[in-house]
């Protein structure tokens, strides 16, 4: 078992729960009673969705990828699914530094749990065997 993928899956869970419930009452809840006219608001509230559908299945993706059976095939899908991660982090740091404010790190606080599970899921998957090649 790749124990650095068990600790991905573990934070990337705590990361979908965080996101759902704590970010379904401070972020889904005051962005449904805003002013914003319908079909922005509906956007934002389906990609807040789709986040959360991202987040949880991505958490298993690291999981199933712990596993010695499926270590080599699922290699470049943990892969992958780190570099979003990791994206997802840069994201967020990228969009704070280009604000005004002082105290751009702690004011979306996002990336602390992003980043963490896509160095991991990095250095856990840069780990894991080559897939086998089949030939016939």
């Amino acid at each position: 078992m790749n124990r650095l993928l068990v600790v991905a899956a573990l934070l990337a869970a705590f990361t979908a729960v965080v996101h759902i419930f704590a970010g379904g009452a401070d972020v889904a809840a005051p962005l449904l009673a805003s002013a914003l006219d319908g079909e922005p608001k509906l956007t934002l509230y389906a990609v807040w969705h789709m986040a959360s559908v991202a987040l949880s299945l991505s958490a298993a993706a690291f999981l199933v990828g712990s596993l010695p059976r499926h270590a080599g095939a699922a290699r470049y899908l943990i892969l992958f699914v780190s570099a979003l991660w990791c994206a997802f982090g840069l994201v967020f740091l990228g969009v704070v530094a280009i604000q005004p404010e002082s105290g751009w790190l702690l004011r979306l606080p996002q990336w602390v749990l992003l980043l963490p599970v896509g160095l991991l899921g990095l250095w856990g998957g840069s780990r894991m065997p080559l897939p086998s090649r089949r030939l016939g």
